[in-house]
């Protein structure tokens, strides 16, 4: 997802809140030379590839050698009114970034990688929506179009952003030998059925809890399907809203129905944590810490917001931003697959909750609450039932392009640990992946090394950059109510690295496209620490409910 999108639903969150193997090189279909133009010793082009998609290159006359290929993240497939989104000014925008574009007004990245001598390049894709397909021949027929244009290109570096790290994995394993190092930041991984797990248990506890009018799932076909994804992004914005205005009154949201009725000496919040908890829902965001609380750290204000308030907001504020996200990909999925994909209807929440029912047991309102609330989502309640799939949907997702997870080119992750949007399981899934293939590399080399007398270790070819965000840094006003207007922590939003960060990631890859591995070295870990992330191999992320816990 665009970070453009992210800041308008993050603005619309805050009004709520306080309100395997090798396969051959494509051939490039005939399209039509790139048009160029020079300027302060820069030659910019752009152009059209045979599938549709506009392209743009910019090349120093310095170049080095090397070009970083860059492919964006989830844009939605319809137009989202209350995000100011639409479809044909994507469709029509003459000249696509050709990096990440974090803050539009900011160029320093592109200027900062043009002045070290390297090209740049990037695309829009022939469809909008998950596209991985596509975003492939696109990708890999821009690299032969650049090559086309600058023969001199040595080396290739992919990166990517949230989807477009997807895509940059599945260009990694499906063409190794176009690139020659990979970035995936912020990025979706495995199986879009993972991913689409988080969005579909979120999305049916604000149904069962909040508003049984949320459809959530099985959306009509044509317009009447986009009509009802439109409605779900205002029912889920106003139920946040009432959500939030609950904190001083405990009164539960106006459409909560059954829920609201029986659950009715229960806190909202506490059944809002809950949902975030089953669906794997960060509890860090933008401005909630799940530690921090107003006035003295020894009073019972501080304590009860940390422990109580505070993850539930969290959750609040983040759910918002993967609620958006995933009616609209829902919305794009189910029509690529033919009908509804989600089924809960064998989950057992209950266990996957587990150990949080401990951790965040102040914040659920306690054992007598966290009872109630799981006896009302039971399959055995009439009040509250499970959704099931479409026959033929489930299966026709899973045919949809999936990473394998194997590393076949230094490959480097930049991850925030509280993402709402694409949790930091994506990564850790990678990294369980890596370190299998991290571990039968080592034990072939020592089984060699007993015929040989002699140990080549294998080059490490994985490196996970986390992104933490701080232990403390929510604010308070003078009366103690939280400030929600600053900029979203360091850690936290989806996509939220700064220009620095990106030049940090570039010189990463840049390294690594040139010693063929990552190792963790002292050097690595000083271009991470730029990066405003650290390399620790003892982080272990939450999995993504759909691969169970590490």
């Amino acid at each position: 997802m665009n970070n453009s999108l992210v800041k308008k639903i993050s603005l619309l969150a805050t009004s709520a809140l306080v309100a395997v193997g090798l396969v051959t090189i494509p051939v490039a279909a005939h399209a039509a030379a790139p048009m160029c133009a020079t300027a302060n010793y820069v030659e910019s082009c752009g152009g059209v590839t045979s599938d549709g998609a506009k392209y743009a290159m910019m090349v120093p006359a310095n170049f080095n050698g090397t070009m970083y290929l860059y492919s964006h993240g989830y844009r939605y497939a319809i137009d989202a009114p209350a995000l100011g989104y639409k479809v044909s000014t994507i469709l029509n925008n003459p000249v696509p970034a050709p990096l990440p574009n974090n803050d539009p007004t900011d160029q320093s990245v592109i200027k900062y990688l043009l002045s070290q001598g390297y090209g740049i390049a990037g695309s829009t894709f022939s469809i909008e929506g998950w596209n991985t397909d596509a975003a492939l021949a696109t990708d890999s027929e821009l690299i032969s179009t650049f090559k086309s244009k600058y023969p001199n290109t040595k080396k290739v570096i992919a990166w990517g952003e949230s989807l477009g790290g997807f895509i940059t994995q599945a260009l990694a394993e499906k063409y190794p030998d176009l690139i020659s190092s990979a970035g995936l930041a912020c990025p979706a991984l495995g199986s879009v059925e993972a991913e689409l797990t988080v969005a579909g248990d979120f999305l049916w506890g604000m149904h069962t809890f909040f508003d049984s009018s949320i459809k959530g799932h099985n959306y009509s076909a044509g317009a009447a399907g986009e009509a009802e994804a439109q409605a779900d992004i205002a029912k889920i914005l106003g139920a946040t809203a009432e959500i939030k205005a609950s904190l001083t009154t405990n009164t539960w949201p106006h459409n909560s129905g059954a829920a609201g009725t029986a659950l009715a000496a229960i806190p909202p919040r506490s059944a809002l944590l809950l949902v975030g908890l089953m669906a794997g829902i960060p509890t860090k965001s933008a401005h909630f810490d799940a530690t921090t609380g107003p006035g003295s750290k020894n009073s019972a204000a501080y304590t009860s917001f940390a422990l109580a308030a505070s993850p539930a907001l969290a959750v609040l504020e983040n759910g918002a931003q993967s609620a958006i996200l995933g009616v609209l990909a829902t919305l794009d999925l189910e029509r690529q697959t033919g009908g509804a994909f989600f089924d809960n209807s064998k989950t057992d929440y209950a266990s996957r909750l587990d150990s949080d029912l401990t951790t965040y047991n102040a914040a659920l309102s306690g054992n007598t609450a966290i009872a109630g609330m799981l006896a009302f989502m039971n399959p055995a309640n009439p009040a509250a039932p499970r959704w099931t799939a479409t026959a033929g949907a489930p299966a026709k997702l899973r045919a949809l392009v999936q990473n394998s997870g194997v590393i076949k080119v230094p490959t480097v992750t930049l991850t925030a640990t509280s993402d709402p949007a694409v949790p930091a399981g994506n990564t850790q899934w990678l990294a369980n992946k890596y370190a299998a293939q991290w571990a039968a590399a080592k034990a072939k080399a020592a089984a060699a090394a007993v015929s040989t007398g002699k140990y080549a270790a294998p080059k490490q070819m994985f490196l996970p950059i986390w992104n933490q965000a701080p232990v403390h840094y929510t604010t308070f006003d003078g009366s103690g109510s939280p400030i929600t207007t600053t900029p979203a922590a360091t850690g936290t939003n989806h996509c939220n690295f700064t220009s620095a960060q990106w030049i940090g990631l570039a010189n990463i890859l840049a390294k690594a496209a040139t010693d063929g591995h990552v190792a963790p070295t002292s050097e690595m870990r000083a271009l991470a620490r730029k990066a405003g992330g650290i390399v620790d191999s003892r982080y272990q992320a939450p999995l993504l409910p759909f691969y169970g816990s590490n």
